[in-house]
């Protein structure tokens, strides 16, 4: 086993809410229920149809996540082979008295991993990566049994009900590192893809250097000496 006191959590909901309204803040414009329909750049400009809107633009970044091969492929860019993954997440109530300060606890072998939610609740994962299409994912009940019986393996934790179950989309380029910076051939089109399960840790350092490369000041400290360029999508061009 090993134990890591230094490491730190993130109420990931308070900070994408909070990147959000600095969005707003800065003049950002977030429309839902949206999809794209068609983009066409020429003449460095681009036009994007989303839902009933055309918005004209200089610059196309792609974001899309598990959707950033078919925004690709819209905006008439090669596709990277950007793979969805499904990863699964159940909140579990217990019939025993586990706080809620119970840190992450990651089996070894990386077949699960729980923490705890609240008094006498914990959120439990089978650590699954099962590949999937592009959708708005919904957990598999066989993942949900496959993580209690894990869990059930190593802790002697009666379960009194499975009260929450979810799963979400991890998305991960071929070699398994993000991937920003323009594209080798389309004008005007940038990525920003690729994350995998890491995209709320990576995002400020991930944005700074992806302005950087479009014009922004450089970032300054330790992000300012990451080498973007092991990052670029034309590192796939020999694929």
């Amino acid at each position: 086993a090993a134990y890591e006191p230094a490491c730190s959590d993130i109420d990931v909901g308070r900070l994408h809410a909070a990147y959000l309204r600095a969005a707003k803040r800065g003049g950002a414009v977030l429309v839902t229920r949206a999809p794209l329909k068609s983009a066409r750049g020429a003449d460095g400009r681009w036009e994007v149809l989303v839902g009933g809107d055309t918005i004209r633009a200089s610059l196309v970044v792609n974001a899309a996540g598990a959707w950033a091969d078919a925004v690709a492929a819209a905006c008439g860019a090669a596709p990277l082979a950007i793979q969805p993954y499904r990863r699964t997440v159940v909140q579990l109530r217990l019939g025993v008295p586990v706080p809620a300060e119970l840190p992450l606890v990651v089996h070894v072998g990386g077949q699960f991993y729980f923490k705890g939610a609240s008094e006498g609740r914990i959120w439990l994962s089978p650590h699954d990566e099962t590949p999937s299409d592009p959708c708005d994912t919904a957990p598999e009940e066989l993942d949900v049994a496959l993580a209690i019986d894990r869990l059930q393996a190593v802790v002697d934790w009666p379960i009194a009900a499975v009260e929450r179950k979810w799963a979400g989309l991890r998305s991960f380029a071929p070699d398994r590192a993000p991937v920003f910076g323009m594209d080798a051939e389309v004008p005007g089109f940038a990525w920003c893809a690729g994350q995998g399960g890491f995209g709320i840790q990576t995002a400020p350092a991930i944005a700074a250097l992806l302005a950087a490369g479009l014009g922004a000041p450089p970032p300054q400290g330790p992000i300012g000496r990451v080498d973007p360029a092991l990052y670029r999508p034309s590192r796939f061009a020999s694929i």
